[in-house]
């Protein structure tokens, strides 16, 4: 395969680890979740002080569409163990939980590397973590027993310099916001980051805990819930998202070094990219043809050809016009129009809904456990194909069943997407050699 541009040293992922709904916390427990075609929607929860009944009889107004009592919600989300990081109980507290959990799942990444967190200190260790504001606390400007560690512990550009600052790194570190792109925007600037050498080794993810109901609202109010609290992509009954939360965060170094430091390889990354829609329909309609400029751009970068990518993790909101446009966009990119069959598309939303900023990083640790094993996992309620593509002619199938991977000649080639409201693309593509 083609390294087109990539060099004779590829970034690799050396560590990965991962938080999402359903108790999940392993990515062991994770697969178990996708291979098990299981979804981890829970209702809302009662330790936030949501106001839960109000928020179900208050949608049902005039101009709002229902808000149902369901969701993808860590069940873990406040639980840290501030001693452990050298955090006092009362700046525990004043912590966006963003960012308790976005250290907690760094820490676990670098482990899972076979790296210990400890010895970190003083190296060019860099931090990409994608993320936004989810609401959060009081006002900076009410004054509470908080006060004094809100500006900290609400800054999103402190969830990453947390990290680096708890385990003294000094590499770059930075906070990305793309909305619902953040964190395959991140894990793209790290990748690029590992590349240029401005670091040895390289923490990127995403992470979202929502700190209120607001994002229910907002899309009550927009039409864009589902009507039954269940995420649907690329089905014809698709009606709307379901908001969730999660974290997944991965550990990039270059390959020679992995090998040299006896790291295992979970996946090689052929390329990352990023663009942005410009002017389009509307500030948050998507581009179909900014999408599909990104997918073939990433594709002559990895030097992989569309028909060798065997499985394809989307955006797959389950919201109509952001389905139609990601269809339509696939359809051009990797379409066959010889009727061949093609690769294999799902999106991981079915399971455990969309956890908006960390949603990329969640669809790409899916890819990457999936080309391990050589099987793709099933996306979730789909009993009628969405009509906005003809399936069987343009070359794309939706993977409904555990498959096996689609044959195809070379490495396991994955791709995965994310796309934000702000207008932001991004695209990966990885690869996994059963034989290295």
């Amino acid at each position: 395969m083609s390294d087109n541009g990539r060099g004779d040293d590829p970034v690799v992922i050396v560590g990965m680890a991962i938080e999402a709904p359903g108790g999940v916390d392993t990515p062991e427990a994770y697969w178990a979740l996708l291979s098990d075609a299981r979804e981890a929607l829970s209702p809302f929860p009662t330790d936030r002080g949501w106001p839960v009944a109000e928020l179900i009889t208050g949608s049902r107004r005039d101009g709002f569409k229902p808000i149902h009592d369901l969701g993808g919600f860590l069940c873990n989300a406040a639980a840290f163990d501030p001693a452990f990081f050298g955090i006092s109980p009362r700046e525990a507290v004043a912590m966006d939980p963003q960012q308790r959990v976005a250290l907690r799942v760094a820490w676990r990444a670098l482990e899972n590397g076979g790296i210990n967190p400890d010895d970190l200190g003083g190296h060019d260790v860099g931090c990409y973590i994608g993320a936004s504001d989810t609401g959060y606390a009081p006002d900076l400007a009410d004054f509470t027993e908080l006060t004094g560690h809100l500006i900290t512990g609400t800054a999103l550009g402190v969830i990453s310099g947390r990290i680096a600052y708890t385990l003294g790194l000094a590499g770059p570190a930075m906070t990305i916001d793309a909305s619902c792109a953040s964190a395959l925007a991140a894990f793209h600037v790290a990748v690029q980051a590992v590349r240029s050498d401005d670091c040895a080794l390289a923490i990127a993810g995403g992470v979202c805990i929502m700190g209120s109901p607001g994002f229910f609202v907002e899309f009550s109010r927009q039409h864009a819930l589902s009507d039954d609290g269940h995420c649907r992509p690329y089905s014809a009954q698709a009606t709307g998202t379901v908001w969730a939360e999660g974290a997944a965060m991965f550990v990039l170094q270059r390959k020679s070094a992995a090998l040299r430091d006896g790291h295992r390889i979970w996946a090689e990354v052929l390329a990352t990219k990023v663009n942005q829609d410009g002017r389009s329909a509307g500030l948050t309609a998507p581009s179909g043809a900014a999408q599909a400029a990104l997918f073939r751009n990433a594709l002559r970068t990895a030097g992989v050809r569309p028909e060798q990518v065997g499985m394809i993790e989307g955006h797959g909101t389950g919201t109509r016009l952001g389905d139609r446009t990601e269809l339509q966009s696939l359809a051009q990119t990797y379409g066959d129009t010889s009727g061949a069959s093609g690769a294999l598309l799902g999106s991981v939303k079915s399971n455990i809904g969309h956890a908006q900023a960390a949603a990329g990083a969640l669809g790409l640790a899916k890819v990457v456990l999936a080309a391990q094993r050589g099987v793709v996992p099933p996306s979730l309620h789909v009993d009628e194909a969405s009509p906005e593509i003809e399936w069987d002619r343009q070359g794309l199938r939706l993977a409904r069943d555990m498959t096996p991977w689609p044959v195809t000649d070379g490495d396991r080639v994955a791709a995965v997407s994310a796309f934000g409201m702000s207008g932001t693309n991004a695209h990966a593509v990885i690869s996994y050699d059963e034989v290295a």
